[in-house]
């Protein structure tokens, strides 16, 4: 008895666990956005094809892919916080990565290595945050779920951009930073309360699958066009917009990359946060409807080799990435049982980051036949058609309704 009154006197209070879970969460996020202008100064120093670009882009993706895959579901069964703790461990091993990376290829590794540490974790952070908000604030629990991940993006790639501007060691201090701050948030994950009672089946979990309980099939299926359309938005950002600049509109600025890459995952955030007074199935409607909108102004900004453009459709699709996303995400959390939300994350994190890598892959090979012009509008153009595809399916829910 004892012995448990102790442990629970070094346990974080249940508001300082929320705040630090929701801030962890997001950092790690902040750091999968901060190579994305460092990836252009790379090219540069290593002299790689332009194809590998996207692959040292998207391998973060995929590693994120396996690990929710894998372990998604993991946290349901043996408790948040070993997995919480073990993720970030990992997280901080590819900072150290980054850090003393020689080559593409180290940068490679470390970006599928941060990827499979936050495919772990996000299952986990994203049901550990809902958990740990105070009973009246459940909703802003999982509206930051939504929103941390756009947010730390965008905050990411802006910090990087301005170390590079300023600084010849900007991989040095970005990712020396970041290793700081995951171990920090390592103390956080440990020193917070577990929300879960471990169960047995653990082992079985980890047969690759994905869990979506019956009671939300038919929303989650009708999300997925909406989040195919806003998370192939956000690739098209994060991954070929420091190109664009550089190649179509002949601009070299680290900060102005960090800069464009920040104005659609920044967009996104406030979105998620601001739209919530919405009705779930209004806010995906209004956010698909921007990300379509968005898309349709970025294609005319690099058509017309216009920086202006490409910023207000970023911020435009922006709006339209996070209003969907976290009204996706709202439609179903509510509707499952505690042992049942972390599976439920992994699933849809999983039609997100195929979304958000595999066609930013497509993308980077068909740049040397097809042309980055060509490569660009193309890319534009399906998801413009997808998320058509979102809107009339949101449309057969609420109609069968």
């Amino acid at each position: 008895m004892a012995s448990e009154s102790s442990r629970s006197r070094r346990l974080l209070p249940s508001r300082a666990a929320f705040a630090g879970s929701a801030a962890v969460f997001a950092a790690l996020y902040l750091a999968a956005g901060a190579p994305t202008p460092l990836l252009v100064v790379f090219e540069q120093q290593w002299h790689f094809p332009a194809w590998v670009l996207t692959v040292a882009f998207a391998s973060y993706a995929l590693g994120l892919l396996a690990a929710l895959l894998v372990a998604g579901s993991l946290s349901d069964y043996i408790g948040r916080r070993p997995v919480l703790v073990g993720s970030l461990l990992v997280e901080l091993g590819a900072m150290l990565m980054f850090v003393f990376a020689p080559d593409i290829g180290w940068v490679i590794a470390a970006r599928t290595i941060q990827g499979i540490a936050t495919g772990v974790a996000t299952s986990a952070f994203s049901a550990s945050v809902v958990e740990h908000a105070p009973e009246r604030h459940k909703k802003l629990g999982t509206i930051i779920t939504s929103v941390a991940p756009a947010g730390g993006l965008g905050l990411g790639a802006l910090l990087t951009g301005a170390a590079v501007q300023f600084s010849s060691h900007a991989t040095l201090i970005v990712f020396t930073a970041l290793a700081v701050i995951m171990a920090v948030g390592t103390g956080v994950a440990a020193f917070s309360a577990e929300t879960v009672s471990a169960r047995p089946g653990a082992a079985r979990a980890l047969i690759p699958r994905v869990s979506v309980p019956p009671a939300v099939r038919r929303e989650f299926l009708a999300g997925i066009p909406v989040h195919l359309a806003a998370w192939m938005l956000a690739g098209l950002f994060m991954g070929l917009v420091p190109t664009i600049i550089r190649d179509l509109l002949g601009l070299h600025s680290g900060l102005l990359n960090g800069a464009t890459a920040f104005v659609e995952p920044a967009a996104a955030a406030v979105a998620g946060l601001f739209l919530g007074r919405l009705t779930v199935r209004r806010t995906i409607f209004v956010g698909t409807a921007g990300v379509l909108l968005g898309t349709a102004v970025i294609e005319a900004g690099v058509a017309a080799g216009t920086l202006s453009l490409l910023w207000v459709g970023g911020i435009i699709g922006g709006v339209g990435f996070g209003a969907s996303f976290s009204g996706a995400v709202r439609s179903i959390a509510p509707l499952v049982q505690p042992h049942q939300r972390a599976g439920l994350f992994a699933s849809i994190y999983l039609v997100a980051y195929l979304s958000f890598g595999v066609p930013s892959i497509i993308a980077g090979l068909l740049i040397a036949p097809a042309g980055l012009l060509g490569t660009v509008l193309g890319y534009g153009v399906a998801i413009l058609v997808v998320a058509a595809l979102g809107l009339f399916a949101q449309y057969r829910v609420t109609t069968r309704r």
